[in-house]
């Protein structure tokens, strides 16, 4: 069911600093920063040959990532993002097997523009996953 991997997430405490380690050291092509107030995070892509790293940093008070960086002040990975051909129909495997879809189970629109859910670390070996549809 699920198809490549779309991106790795990591949560950063500072945005530009982060950045600047994926252009100026690693020599990586990356977008600009977007707001994603949906999501309460602001990103920044850092393109690679076979996927994507999406770095996060909180935007507001009430971002997900800013409870994150609480427990994890210097930051680290937070989500994988598996790509998916129809996410209702994905949403409702994961259901029928078990496994929780955080929110209300509805997809929203993603980084990408695309539908997107995300499922409860606790059943996937401790990993937010995130599935997007492509």
């Amino acid at each position: 069911m699920i198809g490549k991997l779309n991106h790795v997430a990591i949560a950063v405490p500072d945005l530009e600093k982060a950045t600047a380690v994926y252009r100026d050291m690693l020599g990586a092509r990356v977008s600009n920063p977007v707001d994603q107030p949906d999501h309460g995070v602001t990103v920044v892509f850092v393109e690679l040959p076979n996927t994507k790293i999406e770095l996060l940093r909180p935007l507001g008070e009430g971002s997900p990532i800013a409870g994150f960086l609480k427990r994890n002040p210097d930051g680290g990975m937070h989500h994988v993002c598996y790509e998916v051909d129809d996410i209702l129909v994905a949403r409702d495997r994961m259901k029928a097997t078990g496994a929780r879809i955080l929110g209300d189970g509805e997809p929203k629109t993603g980084a990408h523009g695309k539908p997107v859910l995300f499922l409860h670390p606790k059943d996937f070996t401790g990993t937010l996953v995130e599935l997007e549809q492509v």
